[in-house]
């Protein structure tokens, strides 16, 4: 299927019907992956050790500001990985934004720990440390995520932390090369994770990262990371860890992106400026806002409907799908999945479920054109303002 248009072939005698397709995603190859890929298979380093792992983990370190960056097989890993590196254990309880994808709860609910959900900022869609719940004696740390690449606001979460002994782990899954006060995400924290799936800025098709300035807490990752083997004595498992390694395949995949991500950052940032253009002069709808000096990675361009628009979102969506749109509703926030509801502490976490239900994401990668965006935005009037 190619990424302009699809083609659907009727019964015969009837008319050929093409019509315009715009995925909300999709992969930007455009530099050495081909050529780097064909290495790895010529070489026969295929699997979980080879150059292009530790040239891809050299490459991402240098490129958020950290002294290292560990590989593993994908984001949800990292955050695990990175979460028993800071022992996080049965009886503890982490912070987390309630708006963010489930991946962030799951990995705290896997050391046996309790998910705390906090509300969301109205302007940013992060975490708000302003109604951040009651710090107790079993709270462990703080879950920053830098929702749809939109940076959290890191210095009070930072100094609040500082002021309770709690670490600070930065989901920066959807945020590779954003910055808050000029400093990189992942790099503001005591550690960061970021994810490489196929629709991420950075690509491997399914990756992850762990980064941090802190040679103990690396070591511990990369330990945990290979199973717990001692680096120095092969076959020796002094602790119980994970098989999270990426492959070589995988990394250069990554390497070829990171070669390119300033041109995939700047097209995102065109693609989100051309949004906010075509969108600006329409009532009932708002979007995430970038607080300067702080920048957006735009990973995806997300928009609520105020209820003044009588169109529920999910029949938007369905009218936009209709005309060859795909978008994708905003994360619910998590306190009102079935594994986690009535776990928030508080009867209603308003600003999240008010985003989480109103909220959708329109097509966001380096591939759209302008009229791309303005066919979506044309279409996206259309279906609010009917009937």
């Amino acid at each position: 299927m190619g990424l302009d248009e699809i083609s659907q072939e009727e019964t015969a005698g009837e008319a050929i019907v093409k019509r315009r397709f715009i995925p909300v995603a999709a992969p930007m190859l455009v530099g050495n992956e081909r050529k780097y890929v064909l290495d790895c298979l010529t070489s026969t380093w295929i699997s979980s050790n080879g150059e292009y792992l530790e040239r891809f983990e050299d490459t991402f370190a240098k490129f958020c500001g950290v002294k290292h960056a560990i590989a593993c097989c994908n984001g949800t890993a990292a955050l695990h990985l990175a979460l028993k590196t800071l022992e996080v254990g049965p009886g503890d309880e982490v912070i987390v934004p309630a708006l963010t994808f489930i991946a962030t709860a799951n990995a705290v609910t896997y050391c046996g720990a309790r998910p705390v959900f906090a509300d969301s900022d109205p302007r940013t869609w992060n975490l708000d440390h302003t109604v951040l719940p009651k710090i107790t004696s079993r709270t462990k740390g703080i879950i920053a995520v830098h929702l749809y690449g939109y940076p959290a606001d890191m210095d009070p979460i930072l100094s609040l932390a500082g002021h309770h002994g709690l670490f600070v782990l930065e989901d920066a899954a959807e945020a590779h090369g954003a910055t808050y006060n000029g400093r990189t995400l992942g790099s503001l924290g005591n550690m960061g994770v970021f994810s490489f799936y196929g629709n991420k800025i950075v690509t491997t098709g399914e990756g992850g990262m762990v980064v941090t300035n802190d040679d103990s807490l690396a070591d511990q990752v990369r330990l945990l990371n290979n199973q717990g083997m001692d680096p120095a004595r092969r076959y020796w498992f002094p602790v119980i860890g994970y098989n999270y390694r990426m492959t070589n395949i995988a990394a250069a995949i990554g390497l070829a992106q990171l070669e390119k991500v300033k041109w995939h950052m700047k097209r995102r940032q065109e693609i989100a400026t051309w949004y906010q253009r075509e969108l600006r002069e329409v009532r009932g709808i708002s979007w995430q806002s970038e607080v300067p000096p702080s920048r957006s990675a735009h990973w995806m361009f997300s928009i609520i409907l105020d209820d003044s628009i009588q169109t529920s979102r999910d029949e938007v969506m369905n009218r936009l799908r209709e005309q060859g749109i795909e978008t994708r509703p905003v994360f619910y926030p998590i306190h009102m999945l079935p594994p986690y509801r009535g776990s928030s502490g508080q009867s209603s976490l308003p600003v999240a479920e008010r985003i989480g239900l109103r909220g959708i994401s329109l097509p966001t990668w380096a591939g759209l054109k302008r009229q791309d965006v303005s066919y979506i935005c044309e279409n996206l009037l259309k279906c609010i303002h009917s009937s």
